[in-house]
């Protein structure tokens, strides 16, 4: 536990430098800190394009970037680049994915509650899939295209009954959801025979997605197991096991690769028979990885006999999963990549609660010390997009780094930025 930040953490092209420093994309991150400032997201620009290209390498056209991992208009573009379609869950990543030119065709529209709006947004662009959730949306739908919007192409979302093992908060695949038509019930088949009857819509498969940082094979193959039994009859040609491919964030945890990934689903499939061609929708398996978030130490308080608080310039606004899910981090120090981390720790924001902790039990060398740039690892995905202005704290900055060039895709947000909509 005391021993130096694992590599397999850091991003694919991280590397040591002369001094000791990390390296990322052929990039000084100590130098990056003083030239962008911190809080500060580093991305791995290469490190992103080859998990989506290991996507697409598995699943084709099938394989979908699922935005609410991380999304700005420079990764939009990315994943499309490399092939991938992408799943967005309301009207505003669908802007940001129309605004990086992703052509309407290769969105695919998600979300549990869908304003008219929203639907009518989706079918005037024409994207490539909607994915139904309720019988609410599918009067919505029916409704838009009896006012002259074209009929869309669908899936149906169902609950398959099977409990991820994960945080409960990121459990989606059991009865008690909030989300998708329930297959246990007869309700997803009540809802299959709607979508088919309906001029409004053209059904072109079903979708499931179980929950999100799952780490065995086994509930993705349960789901299947569902799915096999519910879709035989119905002999539509796609069908979507979703995302929620887990990453590792502390010493000791693995998952399986997107590729390990996609030989189990494919494997899984196959020997119940299954027919439709299968899609997946990875988002933190692409994103999580590449990236490190930059913070500046600004205070080291020892409480003696109890621990050290070390409180940074960032907290629960730019990384909230400790705060929600009692997510873990490593930390370590940039400038000492490799070095010992004998000390424990208490990693703290500086947000005006107690509860604003980054890591709980950090591990950091014994010369940590006020103005020392400390960093966090696999910070790519859910920490820029559930980002906040809590307190009033301006957003950090995005950084891709590929062969020695740093790229800024997200810029620091200013006071002005936080007045825009504030009309008084």
């Amino acid at each position: 536990m005391s021993g130096p930040l694992p590599p397999h953490l850091l991003p694919d092209n991280a590397t040591v430098g002369d001094a000791g420093q990390l390296v990322i994309g052929g990039c000084d991150t100590l130098e990056l800190a003083a030239a962008f400032g911190t809080p500060l997201f580093v991305y791995d620009e290469d490190h992103l394009r080859a998990r989506a290209r290991e996507a697409v390498a598995a699943f084709g056209d099938h394989a979908t970037y699922a935005s609410k991992a991380f999304l700005c208009r420079a990764m939009a573009r990315l994943v499309h680049e490399e092939g991938m379609s992408i799943d967005v869950a309301t009207g505003g990543e669908m802007a940001v994915a129309l605004a990086a030119d992703v052509p309407a065709d290769r969105l695919h529209l998600h979300g549990n509650n869908k304003s008219t709006a929203e639907l009518r947004d989706a079918m005037e662009a024409g994207v490539g899939r909607i994915i139904v959730d309720s019988t609410d949306e599918m009067d919505r739908i029916e409704a838009l295209v009896a006012d002259g919007a074209p009929a869309p192409r669908v899936l149906l979302r169902v609950t398959p009954g099977v409990k991820a093992e994960t945080h409960e908060f990121i459990a989606t695949g059991q009865d008690d959801s909030k989300f998708g038509f329930t297959v246990a019930t007869g309700v997803a088949l009540d809802a299959v025979r709607r979508a088919e009857a309906s001029d409004a819509m053209d059904l072109v498969g079903i979708h499931c997605h179980i929950g999100s940082q799952v780490f065995e094979a086994e509930s993705f193959a349960k789901a299947l197991g569902v799915l096999a039994t519910f879709t035989a009859p119905l002999d539509l040609p796609e069908l979507v096991i979703g995302g929620g491919l887990g990453v590792p964030y502390v010493t000791g945890e693995h998952a399986p690769s997107i590729t390990e990934w996609a030989a189990e689903l494919t494997s899984a499939a196959a020997s119940l028979g299954i027919t439709a061609t299968l899609g997946i929708e990875p988002g933190r398996a692409i994103a999580a990885a590449a990236a490190v978030t930059l913070y500046t130490v600004g205070t080291v308080k020892p409480l003696e006999g109890i621990r050290t608080y070390v409180a940074v310039d960032g907290g629960m606004s730019d990384n909230p999963r400790p705060v929600l899910y009692g997510s873990g981090y490593e930390t370590f120090l940039p400038r000492a990549v490799e070095a010992a981390r004998p000390q424990r720790v208490r990693v703290v924001g500086k947000h005006c609660e107690s509860g604003d902790i980054l890591v709980r039990d950090a591990r950091v060398p014994a010369d940590l010390a006020v103005g020392d740039v400390l960093a966090t690892p696999v910070t790519g995905a859910y920490g820029h997009s559930m980002g906040s202005n809590y307190n009033k704290v301006l957003r950090p900055p995005v950084v891709f780094v590929r062969d020695g060039d740093a790229r800024l895709v997200v810029r620091r947000e200013t006071p002005a930025d936080l007045l825009l909509t504030d009309v008084g």
